[in-house]
Formats: structure tokens, sequence, C-alpha cells
């Protein structure tokens, strides 16, 4: 039963390939899938030899959202359980986490996706925030996390109305970066991280993912110092003269990994 198995991984070269596993309930949402989803995501950060993860659902949803039996449980007592990581987990990875988004995308499925770096969408993929259709409020951040991603007006039209909105929709208003041919959402986002896992700097990648959620809160002044700094470290570190080599030696870069506690 995919329950045993809520989420599977699975290395493809420098790549971490995790694939939400409940196929028979479009991967709607459960703790014990949260737990393992959080868990693969944790044991990449942690592995010098990862250098990109894309994440995937089987079958033919992404993540249909939170689990109706636990929404009921949930209904019955009055207050969600916590499994002792925040819903944002995934932006704290220092490593790009690309998403391929195979199908229906919703409410908790897709906060989830917007904690996602980069978005590929398959063209049969169907958005919606269905917060509203079940007498709730944007969760987990969306409120702050959407507007940002789509801007204010979208997202507000998003969240009141919970419309069904198609991939190319998606594409339009930014919510997904690309949108795949039929059958090639996930091929189209392993080339992705594969390409980016091959020639791009990690430690570089690490950084920059923090400046830009970081920096979302920050002032320009306060981004510019820190940007000042963190650029000083990179201008005296090993990774720009190796990139420098191997520019000029036409080759690719042969960067170190990053292993990170998350």
């Amino acid at each position: 039963m995919s329950d045993e198995n809520p989420v599977l991984s699975e290395r493809r070269g420098a790549v971490l390939l995790i694939t939400l596993n409940r196929p028979d309930r479009l991967n709607a949402w459960t703790d014990g899938l949260e737990n393992a989803y959080f868990d693969a995501l944790a044991a990449g950060a942690a592995d010098a030899e990862v250098k990109a993860i894309v994440v995937t659902g089987a079958g033919k949803g992404f993540c249909a959202g939170a689990d109706m039996q636990r929404l009921s449980g949930i209904s019955e007592s009055g207050a969600a359980p916590s499994t002792g990581r925040k819903k944002t987990f995934p932006l704290s990875i220092p490593k790009p986490v690309v998403g391929a988004i195979n199908g229906a995308c919703a409410g908790l499925g897709l906060v989830e996706a917007l904690m996602l770096d980069v978005r590929f969408a398959a063209p049969s993929a169907k958005f919606t925030t269905a917060f509203a259709k079940l007498g709730l409020i944007a969760e987990h951040g969306v409120s702050w996390l959407l507007p940002r991603v789509v801007g204010t007006s979208n997202a507000l039209d998003l969240l009141m109305s919970s419309r069904i909105i198609t991939a190319e929709e998606a594409h339009r208003i930014g919510l997904v970066n690309h949108v795949s041919d039929e059958g090639a959402v996930l091929d189209d986002a392993l080339a992705y991280a594969e390409q980016v896992a091959s020639t791009v700097s990690p430690k570089a990648i690490a950084v920059m993912k923090r400046q830009v959620y970081s920096h979302w809160s920050s002032d320009l002044e306060a981004a510019l110092a820190d940007s000042n700094d963190l650029m000083s470290e990179a201008l005296a570190g090993p990774e720009l003269g190796e990139g420098v080599r191997a520019f000029t030696e036409k080759r690719a870069p042969r960067f170190e990994g990053v292993a990170e506690q998350v």
C-alpha cells in the first residue's frame, strides 16, 4: 500500500527525485506523507553528492490537498496536529528544488508547490487554492507567498474564487515557470535539474536562495549591504577560481557539493 511508503526517493546521478506516493488518493496530504517528504528533503540537503532535487507526484496527480479524512478529524477536534516542522520547510533546503507538477495541484498541494524554487507543469495540470470552498482561510503563509509569486490581484482572485485554472493560465500569471509537452514534465524537470547540477556552483546556489528568501523582508539598503558582504566572501572563495579555469579551459566546472543539516 502507498501509505506504507508515502514518499519515494531515487538518485539520478547528482539529482534526487522525490515522488509523493499516494496515487490512489491523488497524493492527498497526510501527516505521514509530510514527515516522509520533509525527511527526504533533509536527507538531500545533508548529502553533498546531491546537487539538485526534483519533486513530483505518482499517478495522475501532484497533490490534491489535505486528505479529507484528516480534515474531517480536524473539524471534529477543532485543532490540527503538528508534525514538528513548518510547511515552509522546503524553503530552507540549500539546493534547487524543482517541481514536476504532473496533475491536480490543490489546496495544501498548491501551498507546497509554492515552496518549490522552480515549477514545471504538465499541460493537463490543474490548480486551485480551494480553501474558501471549505470554509478555510489562506493557510500556512500562502497569503504572504502567493502575492509575491503572481501579484496581489491575481492572488486575491485565486484565493477568493477558489476557481480551477489550467497550466496555461498558471504560466501566464507566473504560478509556474514552464509548461511541458504532454508526458514530458518529469523529463523536463530532471533535465533542468541535471543542467544546474552539472554547471553551477552549489555554494553559490545555497547563498542565493538565502538571499532571495530573506531579502523579501528587507529593504533595499539592507539587502545591498548583505549582498556586498556575501560577494566579498565569494570573491575570496575557491569557487570563483574554478569557475574561471573551467571557462578558459572550455570544460565543465568541478564544484564541491554542499551538505547542510536542516
